[in-house]
């Protein structure tokens, strides 16, 4: 079975339950709170691992007891870790989270801006067994080495782009872009998501695509803007969500699906993710989203 090699941001999670979000600056009372380890290639990386495939993770982390944290959290779950840089005398990343009674969350994220940007300790090639590349836009020269072996290689480079690409070649280099509604808009100018990826994908020959959460996924065929819709789940928590889809569809493409496919094996890991509090504790396992998906034909 091929795995993914993933390139980005781990983090610490520190996930509190509320009723509402705050508005304005009182004390207020959690529910319930789950410290687990977060971030988008971190989230990734974990969803790959649970779904029985191998996933390398390529991280900036600090040389400090929330590094050890992070680094043996993912260990745990299977992602290999050899990969991941500690750097001495910086902070690695938190981030504090609110989850509301309606699953939608707040994040207030910290990443020590010291962290190093250079690429020369990543690897010249892939890991043996590597099937694609994933990467973030947390580290953006990071992402372009890591898309860059995946293009050498002839494997799919995968660019999670929740954020607008701080490099001008991050979209060109990926062989898929699944952007975030936010970071689609950042980049084309425009409210409308379809109308956005129609401006993006005018010149470009990279499959795009822009996820929406329960709206489902918008992406680019053919020259149309083609649409799968969400699955229908009582949703509990939505972080996290975005981060495991973009693991799976990565897997899936790692695994030969075709697009299509894989957008729908992606939203079915996403979709049992938000009936689970807890970020990514609440990712699926292969055999629960293939019941799933057999439940929902």
């Amino acid at each position: 079975m091929a795995g993914v090699f993933c390139l980005g941001i781990a983090t610490l999670d520190y996930v509190y339950s509320v009723e509402t979000m705050p508005t304005r600056g009182e004390k207020y009372r959690s529910k319930g709170l789950v410290v687990v380890g977060g971030g988008c290639a971190g989230n990734a990386s974990v969803a790959i691992a649970r779904l029985g495939s191998r996933c390398w993770l390529a991280t900036r982390l600090a040389d400090d007891l929330t590094g050890d944290k992070i680094a043996a959290d993912l260990a745990a779950e299977g992602v290999e870790t050899a990969f991941a840089r500690r750097v001495a005398g910086l902070r690695s990343p938190v981030s504090a989270i609110l989850v509301d009674a309606e699953g939608e969350r707040m994040v207030i994220s910290y990443s020590d801006p010291d962290m190093p940007v250079a690429t020369d300790w990543l690897p010249q090639r892939l890991p043996e067994g590597a099937g694609a590349v994933l990467a973030d836009t947390r580290w953006g020269e990071g992402a372009l080495a890591a898309l860059a072996l995946a293009r050498s290689a002839g494997l799919p480079g995968v660019l999670d782009a929740d954020r607008k690409p701080p490099h001008p070649d991050l979209v060109g280099m990926a062989s898929h872009v699944a952007f975030s509604q936010q970071a689609l808009r950042e980049l084309s100018g425009e409210d409308d998501p379809r109308l956005g990826l129609q401006k993006v994908s005018r010149d470009a020959t990279t499959w795009l695509a822009v996820t929406l959460g329960k709206e489902g996924v918008l992406f680019v065929e053919d020259g149309t803007i083609a649409h799968i819709p969400a699955f229908k789940v009582e949703t509990v928590d939505t972080l996290g969500a975005g981060d495991v889809w973009h693991g799976a569809f990565a897997l899936g493409l790692a695994e030969g699906q075709g697009e299509r496919q894989a957008i729908r094996f992606a939203s079915a890991a996403a979709a049992i993710k938000c009936t689970r509090f807890g970020g990514r504790a609440g990712a699926p396992t292969r055999p629960e989203i293939e019941a799933f998906l057999e439940a929902n034909r």
